[in-house]
Parts: C-alpha cells; sequence; structure tokens
C-alpha cells in the first residue's frame, strides 16, 4: 500500500453539540438542524445526505425551534427572537423580537402566508411573511401556561397549541380557543405535579395526537375535543413528534433514546375502521431523542448524544441500496484541522476558540505496524479565543507555519507567528484592507505570500501577505454569476492555479498569475466534497457526494484519459455504497501515480498504475494481499489500496517530510463526555 511514518493525533478534543430542533423541506428534500451552541447545518437528502452548508452560530442564541417556507428558513429561541436565514451568505438575514419572552416553538400554515410563535408569556403571536421580511400581525388569546408546541392544522383555520396540562384548539380567523382538552398526569403521580405537552401534530382528519412529560402518545378528537386513544411508550417523557406526508405513519422520541412507530391500520378484515396501532420501535440513541422527521423512506432523528441518525424504513425502500442503510453522522462533512507542512504544526477549530500543536518526535526506526518510541511530546502552543459573541467560521494555518487567520460572520483577524523552540510571539495584524471583512472559506498560498478569502457571490478575495503589510490584489469572480457559497478552496503548490467549489457544484479555477477564470469545470449534478490539484502533473482531483471521482487536466482544459477509463467502466459497487464523503485528498511526491483519500472511517491510497477493480474484484483486499506469496500479488491487485479505522479520522495528510499525519477523535471519548442522560424534565425559568 505504502510506507508512510505515521503521527497518530489524537489530542484534539473536538466535542460536537447536541442537536435541537430539526425541519424538513419536502420539495427541495433538505433538512436543517440546529445545535445547542445554535449553529445551523443544512443536509442535502438527494445528494447523499451531504452537509452542504453552516451557518455558524452565535453565543446566547440558543435554538429552540426551526420552520422551512418555500426555501425560506426560520427559527427561534429562548432569547425570545424570530431569525431568518440568509442561505447564499450563510449567516442571519435578519431579527425579529416577538415582545413575548422566550419562544418554545414556531410553526408556518401550509400555504406559507403566517409564522405562529408560542411565547413565554402564554401568547401565541402570528407575523404575516413578507418578500423579504416578516410583520407582527396579531396574537391569539393569552393562556395562562407558557406555549410549548404548535401545529396548524392542513387547512390553515385552526391551530392545535400544547401548554401545562392542556391542549388548546385556537380559530385562526378570530383568535379565541375553540376547545380546551386536559392532560391527564400520568399513573402514580402527584397532584402538585404538571405535564407538559412537548409535541403535537394536528393531521388533516381533525385528529390531535400530542406527546407528553408522562411518557404518554395521545390521539384528541379535534372537532369534539375529546381523547381517543392513549399510548403509554415510557416512563420519562415523550419530547419529540412527526408524522409522513400521507399522515399513514408516526413517530416519537422520548428522552430514554428511544423512537416508537405507529401506524394508521385497519383493526378488521372490512378496512373501515383504522386505528393507530404500535408497530416498531428503534433504539439508535443513549440520550434524549429531542428532534425528529419523518420522510417518505427514513426515520430522522438526533438528540443529546449528538449523532443525527437516519434509519430507513426498510418497508419503503429497496433493499441492499444506498438508501437502505443505517446512517449515523457524529463528525461535519468538512475538516477542522488545518496542517502546516513545513514546520510540522496543527491547528484545531473549536466553535469558540483555536489551538495551535506543534507535533511530537520519535526516536528510532522501525518495521511496518510498528509502535516508535517518543522522544519529544506534542506541544499545545497557542489558545487563542475568538472575541465576540459570534462562532469562528472558517480558519486556516499559512505552510510555512507563520500566520495564522480565522473568520467569523462580522470579521477576519490575522495573526503572524514566531516560534523559536519554546519561545513564542503572536502579533494581531491591525490594518487589514476594508474589503476583507468576512470570509466563508480561508487558504494561504503554498509560499505563504498570500491569503485567499472566498466571500458572496463565490468570489474570492486575493490579499497579498509581508512583513510591513496587509495589502489587497484583487477579487476573482466566476462568470456564472453564481450566488451559491463557496465550501471548498485550495491553491495549487506551484502559486499559478486556485479552485473554489460552490454549493451549485460549481468548480471555478482561477490564474493566479494572469488573476482571471481560467476555466469551469463541466458541472456534475453532485456536490464536490474534497479538491486539490497535483503538484507536478497539474490536474484537478475532485471527489463528489456520490462517491464519484474525476480528473481534469488544467493545462487542456478537460478530462485525462484515465478519468474518462475510470467513468467508463465505472467504480466498484462498494465504494459507491459508502456513506461517508471523501473529505480530503492530497498526493504522495515519491510517486505521481499516487493519491491519497480518506473519508471519517477509511484511508485509501488510490494507484493510477494499476488496473481498476472490476465488480469481481475483492474491493477492500489488503489484508487478501498480505497472506499471498509475492508472485500472486500481482494478479489480485488493483489501484484502490483501502486501510479500514478502528477510529474516525478527521483529517490525514503528508508533510514535507514524508511523514503522515493522522488526526482521530475516538468515538468513546465524545460519548464519555455527554452529560448522564436526565429522565425528569425541568424548565430553565
Amino acid at each position: 500500500m505504502g510506507e508512510f511514518k505515521v503521527h497518530r493525533v489524537r489530542f484534539f478534543e473536538y466535542m460536537p453539540s447536541a442537536i435541537r430542533a430539526m425541519a424538513f423541506n419536502n420539495r427541495t428534500e433538505r433538512l436543517a438542524v440546529a445545535r445547542t451552541d445554535s449553529s445551523v447545518e443544512i443536509f442535502n437528502f438527494t445528494d447523499n445526505y451531504y452537509q452542504e452548508k453552516i451557518i455558524p452560530g452565535r453565543e446566547g442564541k440558543g435554538v429552540e425551534a426551526l420552520c422551512w417556507v418555500d426555501q425560506r428558513l426560520f427559527s427561534a429561541g429562548l432569547s425570545g427572537e424570530i431569525t431568518e436565514y440568509d442561505l447564499e451568505n450563510l449567516q442571519t438575514k435578519y431579527t425579529v423580537d416577538a415582545y413575548g419572552g422566550p419562544i418554545w416553538a414556531i410553526s408556518s400554515n401550509s400555504k406559507g402566508t403566517v409564522l405562529a410563535v408560542g411565547c413565554e408569556d402564554g401568547t401565541v403571536k402570528i407575523f404575516e411573511i413578507l418578500e423579504d421580511r416578516i410583520q407582527f400581525q396579531r396574537n391569539f388569546d393569552r393562556q395562562k401556561s407558557r406555549i410549548i408546541s404548535l401545529s396548524w392544522h392542513p387547512c390553515g383555520t385552526r391551530l392545535a397549541a400544547g401548554m401545562m396540562d392542556m391542549i388548546r384548539i385556537f380559530d385562526a380567523e378570530t383568535g379565541h380557543s375553540a376547545h380546551r382538552m386536559l392532560v391527564e398526569r400520568g399513573v402514580g403521580a402527584s397532584k402538585s405535579s404538571e405535564v407538559v405537552v412537548w409535541a403535537i401534530v394536528f393531521l388533516s382528519n381533525n385528529t390531535i395526537v400530542s406527546g407528553d412529560s408522562a411518557g404518554k402518545v395521545q390521539m384528541w378528537d379535534g372537532i369534539t375535543g375529546t381523547l381517543v386513544q392513549t399510548h403509554l411508550v415510557t416512563k420519562w417523557d415523550v419530547l419529540a413528534l412527526s408524522v409522513s406526508q400521507d399522515e399513514s405513519s408516526l413517530i416519537a422520541g422520548t428522552s430514554e433514546g428511544t423512537v416508537v412507530q405507529f401506524q394508521f391500520l385497519s383493526c378488521n378484515s372490512d378496512h373501515q375502521n383504522k386505528d393507530w396501532v404500535r408497530t416498531r420501535t428503534f433504539k439508535n440513541h443513549s440520550h434524549d431523542v429531542r428532534a425528529l422527521v419523518h420522510t417518505e423512506t427514513a426515520v430522522v432523528s438526533g438528540g443529546v448524544d449528538t449523532q443525527l441518525v437516519v434509519r430507513p424504513l426498510l418497508d419503503k425502500v429497496e433493499l441492499q441500496t444506498r438508501e437502505s442503510a443505517l446512517r449515523k453522522i457524529f463528525f461535519p462533512h468538512r475538516s477542522l484541522v488545518s496542517c502546516a507542512k513545513k514546520s510540522g504544526l496543527l491547528l484545531f477549530q473549536f466553535p469558540d476558540h483555536l489551538e495551535l500543536w506543534r507535533l511530537g518526535e520519535s526516536d528510532g526506526h522501525g518495521k511496518p505496524g510498528d509502535s516508535l518510541p517518543v522522544k519529544k511530546n506534542p506541544e499545545k502552543l497557542i489558545h487563542l479565543k475568538r472575541k465576540g459573541e459570534d462562532n469562528i467560521w472558517c480558519s486556516a494555518l499559512s505552510p510555512c507555519g507563520e500566520w495564522l487567520a480565522f473568520s467569523t460572520v462580522s470579521s477576519i483577524r490575522l495573526y503572524r507567528l514566531q516560534i523559536q523552540n519554546s519561545k513564542i510571539c503572536i502579533t494581531k495584524v491591525s490594518k487589514l484592507p476594508k474589503i476583507l471583512h468576512t470570509a466563508q472559506q480561508l487558504c494561504f498560498s503554498f509560499d505563504s505570500s498570500k491569503l485567499f478569502a472566498s466571500c458572496s457571490r463565490s468570489s474570492v478575495i486575493v490579499v497579498s501577505l509581508s512583513q510591513s503589510e496587509c495589502k489587497y490584489v484583487h477579487t476573482l469572480k466566476p462568470k456564472s454569476g453564481s450566488r451559491q457559497p463557496v465550501h471548498l478552496l485550495y491553491a495549487s503548490d506551484d502559486g499559478k492555479w486556485l479552485t473554489t467549489a460552490n454549493a451549485g457544484c460549481e468548480v471555478h479555477v482561477y490564474n493566479l498569475q494572469k488573476m482571471k477564470l481560467h476555466c469551469t469545470v463541466p458541472v456534475y449534478s453532485s456536490c464536490p466534497t474534497a479538491l486539490a490539484i497535483h503538484p507536478t502533473t497539474q490536474n484537478l482531483i475532485m471527489v463528489h457526494a456520490d462517491q464519484q471521482i474525476f480528473e481534469f487536466s488544467l493545462k487542456q482544459k478537460e478530462y485525462t484519459e484515465w478519468s474518462r477509463k475510470l467513468q467508463k467502466q465505472g467504480l466498484h459497487p462498494l465504494w459507491l455504497k459508502r456513506d461517508t464523503p471523501i473529505t480530503h485528498v492530497t498526493f504522495n511526491p515519491k510517486n505521481t501515480a499516487h493519491i491519497l483519500l480518506h473519508d471519517t472511517f477509511m484511508f485509501c491510497l488510490l494507484d493510477k498504475s494499476l488496473p481498476l477493480p472490476d465488480t469481481k474484484s475483492q474491493l477492500s483486499n489488503q489484508m487478501t494481499l498480505r497472506s499471498l506469496p509475492e508472485s500472486e500479488r500481482i494478479k489480485h491487485s488493483h489501484s484502490f489500496k483501502i486501510c479500514k479505522t478502528f477510529q474516525p479520522l478527521l483529517c490525514a495528510t503528508l508533510l514535507d517530510d514524508q511523514s503522515l499525519v493522522v488526526v482521530e477523535r475516538p468515538l468513546q471519548d465524545i460519548l464519555s463526555q455527554l452529560p448522564a442522560p436526565v429522565r425528569q424534565k425541568k424548565f430553565a425559568t
């Protein structure tokens, strides 16, 4: 496979934030996920569940609920504000104070004309959705209890609200309460204890489904206001509900970490009378399930244990396909690690700070597979906190290790580093060009003389760096006029090329000597997840969310012969079935035919000099090859040399000394840092 001296790095103590809310857009098949650090992630379910956008959070702006209106995304939280997001620039578009205290729920009617929010002061507030903003319209009758959950009837004339000990049905035209349904306390509960209606769903047949802190899922008649069915699903809390689009299936998430499915089935042979029947229980979480989405083919869940779980409903999907696989997404589909290849430094990005580390050193030599003794331990050099309330959006470390940059949604900060043995000097560059005020991605040139910052409309600002000044050079813009944000940025080692990829699946290549667009790669239907330019051949390697690999010649402005051969023969089915995207591409300077790729659970050395594997070949064959005599290995060898990792892999890259840096984050370390499960819910007042 190739022999490298490997630095196994396990001191990046990255901890994902818990999932607090989710909303699914059935029209675009985009899932919005809000976490407790107030960041919002957008997953594209049509593109192998790729995390195509991340909107950074802000301290003290926790999100309690999300809501799609057409292709617009709104959120509300305990700050008492309603937020609309700018999905092109990946930041807050505007906020509106509801003036009702903390907001617990947000919901739009089926026409997408109004938003309803449930507030701490007991009011349901209605906002009209205008073309570029929202505007307060009216209050419904004020209640004595906070409004915890909301759901519109599909016709938009009535609204159900869950609160303490009861459910209210409001007339949307008058704002008055039409029905009050009292929710019973659990068996053995004291008379003083309150029942919290955490979740509510209003179905088109006028059935109201509620989930509460007594562990019950109840079905109510929305016309008469009477209880129809009760299902006790847990001793603790039912925290979330979601219903399929055809309203034939319902799921409930509990504080035990289970998801319970109900189906609307006939109870007798004449198929006339139907009831909600508990059919399945899924256990994929260790802690509270705080958010649920029921898509056409899967149950999507998330909660305190930070993982996003996509569990397919096997009666809705074809078996032995990508859609039939259970997915657990722990880590972001982007790199949070920057490496200074020339100096052996690592930069780790956290939401509120950065850490700069120097790699350790080993002593002696050994055989492949040996663990070498450590001569010098890794050393933490800098702990750099961000200023203000905005979380860090992106960061970069120059290859020489002398420059460090990071951006929030409001500012960019650039630092000059001077590191000599144990002496460290960090100096903030105070005067930055005015045009350089925020960035979606940052990247330094290979010689560390330039900083590239992607900004709005897929453009890239070029800044020159020297000891005396930081000077604006040029703004690179694509001819397409795309408004989509850039999520990948790569500068070639020879300093001639810069390539970008955006959420619109466009890949642009710029000539840095002429400071203009060189070419645009033919647009492929799947979003690029990783790309790199070969330092010798100047070919661009691109890997996409659907696991396809392309090689594009920058000189000829066309796909290479090897790339055409790969597409003609097709990739191995097991490669295409992988459910985690490639997040990093690099090259072996000792062998121009070697391309190094990795995702979260696999490292691959792609050897272009060997034949491609056919469908009958064993894809992961490294263990098999080891057991064969050397004369037999050639017959069974192919270009994909895969090593599966025992721990999640966040970064793998080669240093200038040919050693391989592998940054791992053991799952057991993340799980051990989770809080103990809390079964009894209490409100923060």
